[in-house]
C-alpha cells in the first residue's frame, strides 16, 4: 500500500477525493467508526459556525465544501447545518466518489526500514506513506484543572433539553461555551459563564482568535434574556464538592457555588496525541510541521486537518485547512514519481482550495 489515510472526517474525505480526482487509487481511508463520526456527537443542536452558500461559478466556494463541485448549502438547502447534516454530506461524498473507507481501529504505528506498520485491531497494514487525519472532537480535554473529572465536558452532551436543574455553570468562553450559554438560556435556564479571556471584545478579524460573528449574535441574544452572568478575565483553578454543591476556585481568590454539575467548554487536544512520540512538539503543545505539513522527525508522515499550524497561521475550520489537502497530495505524488493531471490543482488553486503561500494569511479589516 502506497498511503494510508487515518480518519474519514472532513479532512481524510477531502483528501481521498483529491487523490482520486488526481487518478491515484493506491491507498486506504481507516475509520474507527462510522464516517462523520465526530459530527454525529455534536448535542443536537450544535451547528456549524461557518455559513454555507453556494457560490459556486463566481470564485467564492462553500466554506464547508469538500470539494469544489459540491455544497452543503445546496444539499441541505440551509446555511448552518447540525452535525447529523454535516455527517450525511461526507457520506454522501464517501458514495459519491466511491472512497475506500476501512473500518479499523488503529492502535500503534510504528516505522522500520522507510515504511509505516499500521495495526489495527484485526490486522497490519504496510504502507510508505500516513496521513493523520483524526481532528481532535473525539480527544477533549477533560484535564485542564485540578477537579476537572467533576465536570461535563460539552462533547458528552448529547442534548442541551437533556440536562436537568434551573442553574448552570459554564467553564470557557470561547465558542463551544457560548455555544452551550445559548442553548440554556434558550430553555429558560439560568446560566454563568467563567472565561479566562474576552473573546467577544477581541478586535483580531480572524475568527480563529476572535468569536465569530455567528456566535457574537447568539450571545447577544442569550444577553437580552437577562439569564446569563459572564465572569470573564479570571481563570478557574479547582472544583470540588462541598455538602452537595460544586465549588469553583477562581484565580481572583474568590469562589463561585454551582447545584448543578459544571458544563467544561475548555476546548480539546489533538487528536495527533495518539502517535506524539512521531512528532515535535513545540513548548505550546503544537505540532511543528514542514512548510509541506509533514513531520520534522518522521518523513512521510504528514498531518491536515483543524491542527495544522504554521507561526501565525491556524487552519483550525474547514475552509482554511481544506487548502492544504493539494500541497500535501502533491508532495506525496511527486515524491513517488507518479504523473498526474496538472489542471486538477489548477483547479483547486482556482477555487481557493491549493495555499502554498502562507505569507498571504494574514487577517486584516479595516473596517
Amino acid at each position: 500500500m502506497k498511503l494510508v489515510i487515518v480518519g474519514a472526517g472532513p479532512s481524510g474525505i477531502g483528501l481521498g477525493i483529491l487523490l482520486k480526482k488526481l487518478n491515484f487509487h493506491d491507498f486506504i481511508i481507516l475509520e474507527k467508526e462510522d464516517i462523520g463520526a465526530s459530527f454525529l456527537k455534536w448535542p443536537k443542536e450544535m451547528k456549524l459556525i461557518t455559513p454555507s452558500f453556494t457560490g459556486h461559478g463566481f470564485g467564492m466556494l462553500d466554506l464547508n465544501a469538500l470539494a469544489p463541485e459540491t455544497s452543503p448549502a445546496y444539499t441541505f438547502g440551509k446555511e448552518h447545518l447540525t452535525g447529523i447534516e454535516y455527517a450525511k454530506y461526507l457520506q454522501l461524498l464517501v458514495s459519491h466518489y466511491k472512497l475506500p473507507v476501512r473500518k479499523a481501529y488503529v492502535k500503534k504505528v510504528e516505522k522500520s526500514d522507510g515504511l509505516f506498520q499500521i495495526y489495527t485491531e484485526e490486522q497490519e497494514i504496510e504502507s510508505t506513506y500516513l496521513v493523520w487525519a483524526t481532528g481532535e472532537y473525539t480527544t477533549p480535554d477533560l484535564s485542564p484543572f485540578e477537579g476537572s473529572e467533576l465536570c461535563l465536558h460539552n462533547s458528552y452532551v448529547r442534548s442541551w433539553v437533556d440536562l436537568q436543574g434551573e442553574e448552570f455553570t459554564v467553564i470557557g468562553g470561547y465558542e463551544s461555551g457560548i455555544d452551550a450559554a445559548y442553548h440554556l438560556t434558550q430553555n429558560n435556564k439560568n446560566v454563568t459563564v467563567i472565561s479566562n479571556s474576552s473573546p467577544w471584545k477581541s478586535p483580531k478579524a480572524d475568527p480563529s482568535i476572535s468569536l465569530s460573528p455567528f456566535t457574537k449574535e447568539r450571545l447577544e441574544i442569550a444577553d437580552d434574556t437577562d439569564r446569563l452572568e459572564i465572569l470573564e478575565d479570571v481563570e478557574v483553578l479547582k472544583v470540588s464538592i462541598v455538602d452537595g454543591d460544586y465549588v469553583l476556585y477562581l484565580s481572583d481568590g474568590t469562589t463561585h457555588v454551582s447545584k448543578t454539575r459544571p458544563i467544561l467548554a475548555t476546548g480539546f487536544i489533538p487528536g495527533v496525541k495518539q502517535i506524539h512520540e512521531l512528532f515535535e512538539w513545540d513548548n505550546s503543545k503544537i505540532v511543528k510541521l514542514t512548510l509541506k505539513d509533514e513531520s520534522t522527525i518522521t518523513p512521510g508522515l504528514f498531518l491536515i486537518g483543524p491542527n495544522v499550524k504554521h507561526q501565525n497561521v491556524i487552519f483550525c475550520y474547514i475552509y482554511k485547512f481544506r487548502q492544504r489537502f493539494a500541497v500535501v497530495a502533491k508532495e506525496i505524488l511527486n515524491r513517488s514519481n507518479i504523473t498526474y493531471p496538472n489542471e486538477v490543482f489548477d483547479i483547486y488553486r482556482e477555487n481557493n482550495m491549493y495555499l502554498d503561500d502562507l505569507s498571504c494569511c494574514e487577517v486584516n479589516c479595516e473596517c
